[in-house]
């Protein structure tokens, strides 16, 4: 648009030399292209495969009531995008991207991945095999009607050769939020259409992964992206009672070597850096040195040494009790709809995770925060959560 400048009274030759530099600065040659906005996120996208209604179906054969929600064709991009690692260093990460076929506006579902063993690294979503979340269950979720942002998270796919930072809710976090953007930033330039609502699912290690995004959202970038409805399941959100739960169990822990790569993680990234022999008997100090993920003594009073439980539970290691307070993401005030579910007997990830939580946020007065117990352990709880979850976000669609 040309701006008419009126000389009056009031107008100041300088005046007039600004307005004619603004205008032709401001003016295009007629044949010069667009300028070309480079994504800050998106790296690149690769398409792994465009999969019919019927295909998507066939996976479910067994729970027919969830297949006929199938509504749409689904593309699945696998996408490589900017984030940072846990000393704010530039990673290139990865995940899947899942975008229905069809013209309507759709809300973005962020959906964070449960445990993966780093042996088990094809199971990742950017790989899009059968073994994998986001094959069955997650595809029919998008063939509903969103596009599924779904992290690797550091530690696999395009990040594979870094290690995996486990249940430390910051990366999780950020990894999560960083493809959210560069999706967002793909659908713009394929001019896919999306609406302003947005999606967080997860269920283990994707729970926390889902409520630590939820957090972060929130309380940081409520700005950019609104939280329409969150739906975390059987995450360890209160990781200090967890931890004094576990050192403090006169049975065996089915779970412990999972438990034994949290306190990994967080000897490194919080840089305590301690050996292995302060933390664990022998012979498992040289065996989880050896290999990190290999099989322990079951029984926590035989694993850890006396020194290091002692410290936990009176107290006195700051070091480490401060690592598991800065991963406690339980005791918090949500604003958006957020509904936990959890199974009642889970020996993996315990139910008081989840009551904590609900407790907490209550206490803070949240007025959309729900506790769903889900009947069964860690593994029989997730077609149940499954089924309740969507319908739970559903209601928000």
């Amino acid at each position: 648009m040309i701006q008419v400048w009126k000389k009056s009274r009031y107008t100041h030759p300088i005046i007039w030399v600004f307005g004619i530099v603004i205008f032709f600065t401001g003016c295009k040659k007629e044949n010069e292209p667009p300028a070309v906005v480079a994504d800050k996120f998106l790296v690149s996208n690769t398409l792994i495969g465009q999969y019919d209604k019927a295909s998507l179906i066939s996976r479910l054969s067994s729970f027919p009531a969830a297949a006929a929600l199938a509504q749409f064709d689904i593309k699945v991009y696998k996408i490589t995008y900017k984030t940072t690692g846990t000393k704010g260093e530039a990673v290139t990460a990865s995940g899947a991207l899942l975008v229905p076929v069809t013209n309507k506006a759709l809300p973005i579902l962020s959906y964070q991945h449960g445990t993966i063993p780093k042996s088990e690294e094809s199971r990742a979503p950017s790989y899009y095999n059968s073994g994998s979340e986001i094959w069955s269950a997650v595809s029919l979720l998008a063939s509903t009607g969103y596009v599924v942002s779904a992290p690797d998270y550091i530690g696999y796919g395009a990040s594979k050769d870094l290690p995996h930072p486990y249940e430390h809710a910051a990366t999780l976090a950020s990894t999560s939020l960083d493809l959210m953007r560069a999706v967002k930033e793909f659908c713009k330039r394929e001019n896919i259409s999306l609406n302003s609502k947005n999606f967080l699912l997860g269920y283990s290690e994707g729970g926390y992964a889902t409520l630590a995004l939820h957090k972060l959202m929130e309380e940081k970038y409520a700005s950019e992206f609104t939280v329409t409805a969150c739906a975390p399941g059987a995450g360890a959100y209160d990781k200090t009672a967890f931890a004094k739960y576990i050192l403090n169990s006169d049975q065996e822990v089915n779970f412990i070597s999972t438990y034994v790569w949290v306190l990994d993680t967080y000897n490194k990234i919080y840089n305590i850096n301690r050996p292995y022999s302060y933390y664990f008997n022998e012979p498992w100090a040289t065996t989880i040195q050896t290999n990190l993920t290999s099989e322990v003594d079951k029984h926590p009073k035989l694993l850890f040494t006396p020194t290091f439980r002692s410290a936990i539970l009176d107290g006195m290691d700051t070091q480490m009790l401060a690592a598991f307070k800065d991963n406690d993401i339980y005791d918090w005030k949500p604003i958006a709809p957020l509904t936990l579910f959890h199974g009642t007997t889970d020996d993996f990830v315990p139910f008081f995770n989840s009551q904590h939580a609900y407790d907490a946020m209550q206490a803070h007065g949240a007025l959309q925060v729900k506790l769903k117990p889900l009947n069964g352990d860690h593994y029989t709880s997730i077609v149940d959560y499954t089924l309740q979850a969507y319908s739970f976000i559903l209601s928000y669609y």
